[in-house]
């Protein structure tokens, strides 16, 4: 892959930044913004200058806000027309982003909702300007992630919270994320690019053996989520050909609000 048409890379003094670069859909990922954010993790992940890699999203209104449902390749039956069992190979991209040897930055500015939400969460680190929006609209439109998304969020919110996040599909504030630990710190937007910066600094100073190791023992206690993860995803494409989750799907674009307790 010579050159990226979703996303951009740069790698400034051992951080890599990987940009979601379709703000006019508010970050949305398609088939190919998720396979270009695989390679991109991919190379930064193998690349011995690396010693941090951060995952942001262009523009000010979104980091990232899921699935692309307004995209050419979401077929009738729910999926994406790629590859994977749905369509897409958002597994695969959860994995890459745990997988990496190096520790992972969410830089949040503006919405991080439905999968955009879960990417911030395996993220190992999320940094939120006081712009940023969190929260799950899975159940909403006809979806769900189960496995990191989910299980994993447990984890890191607690269960309690974690199922209001997905039965509820509330939004939360910067705030209200670093309360329930969601983000690590909250920062006005105009700073943002600075705190990153410093934050990735402290990382470039410690030893990258170590910091592996931390990240590797780290994912060991949370490995079988990747599982449940796996098992979850081919329940998901079953669900999405049937009539309840295409009813979400097409309420959306119709900006409707969905029946999906039809009689």
């Amino acid at each position: 892959m010579s050159a990226y048409e979703d996303i951009s890379y740069e790698l400034v003094n051992g951080a890599a930044t990987i940009t979601i670069n379709r703000p006019d859909v508010l970050n949305a990922f398609r088939v190919q913004t998720v396979e270009e954010m695989i390679h991109a993790f991919t190379k930064a992940g193998g690349d011995p200058e690396v010693g941090v890699i951060v995952l942001t999203g262009a523009g000010g209104r979104a980091f990232c806000t899921g699935g692309d449902q307004g995209s050419h390749a979401v077929s009738e039956d729910g999926g994406y027309g790629g590859r994977g069992a749905i369509g897409i190979p958002v597994e695969d991209l959860q994995s890459v982003i745990r997988d990496v040897p190096q520790p992972v930055i969410a830089k949040v500015r503006g919405y991080a909702i439905g999968g955009g939400n879960v990417l911030a969460t395996i993220c190992d680190l999320t940094i939120a300007s006081d712009t940023a929006v969190f929260g799950q609209v899975g159940p909403k439109v006809g979806s769900v992630d189960p496995g990191f998304g989910t299980a994993y969020l447990a984890r890191v919110v607690g269960e309690k919270k974690a199922r209001e996040m997905w039965y509820m599909c509330r939004r939360y504030s910067a705030q209200e994320a670093l309360e329930m630990g969601l983000a690590n710190c909250v920062v006005p937007e105009a700073d943002i690019d600075a705190v990153v910066r410093k934050w990735c600094d402290e990382i470039m100073a410690h030893s990258p053996t170590a910091m592996t190791i931390a990240k590797r023992s780290f994912n060991a206690d949370s490995e079988n989520i990747r599982g449940i993860g796996a098992l979850g995803i081919q329940a998901l494409g079953l669900y999405y050909q049937s009539e309840e989750s295409r009813e979400g799907v097409r309420a959306f674009n119709e900006k409707r609000k969905p029946n999906f307790r039809k009689g």
